[in-house]
């Protein structure tokens, strides 16, 4: 069953004297039950389709100048924000990128995560607050009902995104999105919190949308992968297919970075990198996005944008080599 369908959609942003395309024509479902990778650098729109789901960009400055967002039934482009407050938190709900910030300084923990439950539930105070305690719990943060005192700045960063993580399941949704949800964080704490994310999915047959640009994090959770550059998906499909085999070059050097153990670098290696840097909104390329940085770029690249085309089963890829020649 598809919870979530995501068609066409673009995202425009009103600058002074200029707009620009943020995200152009993008389509993605989520099934139930599922997990799905929205890859990409900073800058190549990830954010940006995340959080037109919720309807939580600066709007009017921006703008969707085409497509369609259905939860369900449910059209949620332009939805009424009665509808949208219905859906926000109690059906999808959203682990923002950065827990510090995203978290209320001023109120208490149990405060933050009670207020959604206030809002969504019958729930009493004095109901909401014990919820809260169970949620955490459930989130493995230690002595619950005593975090729940706790203002933010008082956690650390792995307990604050565990925090986020309770506030979110807090109405059972239907679907999470998890918006870059271990960044900033160690090596073992990453670990720990995709651990819980997984066993959480499990445990409530929730679907997962999570953003990230850390291809190992794609590895360990996700179901089915979309990569995106300068605002298109540029190749799609199951994620150990893709892993294994990358149809596109700019998928085989997020993929050729990530630096692998066991592999011995004469002195003074360098790991592998893509060179260049993603282009601004306001500076595209003509043809390809990505030929300015490719090795395998060709004339046609420089000229022609190629269209996101299927190449065999569920796989999809915008290229003009052939599937295959990397």
């Amino acid at each position: 069953m598809t919870l979530l369908n995501i068609k066409n959609l673009s995202v425009n942003f009103a600058l002074p004297g200029r707009t620009v395309n943020a995200v152009q024509n993008i389509s993605l479902n989520i099934e139930e039950g599922q997990t799905v990778a929205l890859v990409g650098e900073s800058g190549s729109g990830k954010s940006a389709t995340a959080l037109s789901i919720l309807q939580l960009l600066p709007y009017p400055r921006a703008t969707h100048p085409q497509g369609s967002i259905t939860f369900k039934d449910t059209e949620l482009l332009g939805a009424r924000e009665d509808t949208l407050q219905k859906i926000r938190g109690r059906h999808i709900s959203m682990i923002f990128q950065d827990p510090m910030t995203s978290l209320n300084p001023v109120l208490t923990v149990g405060e933050q995560i009670a207020e959604t439950l206030l809002r969504h539930t019958a729930m009493n105070r004095r109901e909401a607050l014990q919820k809260s305690a169970d949620l955490l719990s459930r989130v493995e943060l230690p002595s619950p009902k005593e975090k729940l005192q706790y203002y933010p700045h008082q956690l650390s960063g792995g307990m604050r995104q565990r925090v986020m993580i309770a506030m979110a399941l807090a109405c059972a949704p239907r679907v999470l999105i998890a918006d870059e949800p271990t960044t900033a964080l160690d090596v073992l704490i990453q670990a720990q919190i995709l651990e819980l994310l997984e066993n959480l999915k499990k445990e409530t047959g929730m679907s997962i949308l999570i953003i990230t640009h850390d291809l190992g994090v794609v590895a360990e959770i996700a179901q089915r992968v979309l990569v995106m550059y300068a605002g298109e998906i540029v190749e799609s499909g199951p994620a150990k297919a893709l892993l294994k085999s990358p149809f596109h070059p700019y998928t085989k050097g997020l993929i050729a970075s990530i630096p692998k153990l066991g592999t011995k670098k004469r002195p003074g290696a360098r790991l592998e990198g893509i060179p260049g840097n993603i282009p601004s909104l306001d500076q595209r390329p003509s043809g390809c996005p990505f030929h300015p940085r490719c090795s395998w770029a060709m004339e046609i690249c420089k000229t022609q944008n190629p269209q996101l085309r299927m190449i065999e089963a569920q796989r999809q890829v915008s290229c003009h080599l052939e599937p295959g020649s990397l």
